[in-house]
């Protein structure tokens, strides 16, 4: 039999085309590269790098709470290296199906819309998560019905209040995430100060700042 009940999730790099537009291929494939090399090694029993996809990897874990556990381990170990570009995951809950190391269905395609859905440094979920990361005393806020492309159902997503995680500087150029003590410059625009990995972000900043600074 090759359909059983898993947490699937995804988690990719927020501003991925930006990074590679400003820094070039070769180190938005070292990064990617990191990725899969951090995943790795916060995986533990049971779950399951299942391939990399360019900046995303795909993950599989046995039941509900060894999902969220094993997505924030991950979110846990790429913070820790305070110029690591954000992530952003999603995750679901339910039937897949496994073929040639691969994994099908409804399940990973709703993980997948979901993960579109998430900002940088979010992490969202649906209930069958949420309910078990409740249960475990985490803090999970509820964001209503969200329709999903090619879902002719509202799935009710929630999003993981992560508790100890300070808010991070990232250059609006490029979304690579700034330490201030080391960033490469600061400029005001509009009453708020943007910090930049570069002079070249900086550069690309004061030459459009609306661009890199509007909502869309």
């Amino acid at each position: 039999m090759d359909e059983v009940n898993a947490a699937v999730a995804f988690a990719d790099l927020a501003g991925f085309t930006a990074l590679t537009e400003v820094h070039g291929d070769v180190l938005a494939a070292d990064i990617a590269e990191l990725l899969v090399s951090i995943t790795n090694s916060v995986t533990v029993a049971g779950d399951r790098l299942v391939k990399a996809i360019g900046d995303a990897v795909l993950l599989t874990s046995p039941d509900a709470a060894s999902g969220i556990s094993l997505v924030v381990r991950l979110f846990d170990a790429c913070e820790a290296d305070p110029e690591f570009p954000d992530l952003r995951a999603g995750l679901h809950y339910g039937p897949v199906v496994e073929r040639a190391n691969d994994i099908f269905g409804s399940t990973v395609n709703i993980a997948a819309r979901i993960t579109a859905k998430a900002a940088g440094g979010q992490i969202l979920m649906t209930g069958p998560i949420a309910d078990s990361a409740a249960a475990s005393g985490q803090t999970i806020r509820a964001l209503g019905p969200l329709s999903l492309r090619n879902f002719s159902e509202p799935v009710e997503l929630y999003k993981l209040v992560r508790t100890g995680v300070e808010d991070h500087n990232v250059d609006p150029v490029c979304r690579m995430r700034i330490n201030p003590a080391t960033s490469a410059g600061r400029l005001t625009y509009a009453g708020t100060d943007y910090l930049f990995c570069s002079l070249r972000c900086a550069a690309k900043f004061a030459a459009e700042p609306d661009r890199f600074t509007s909502p869309a």
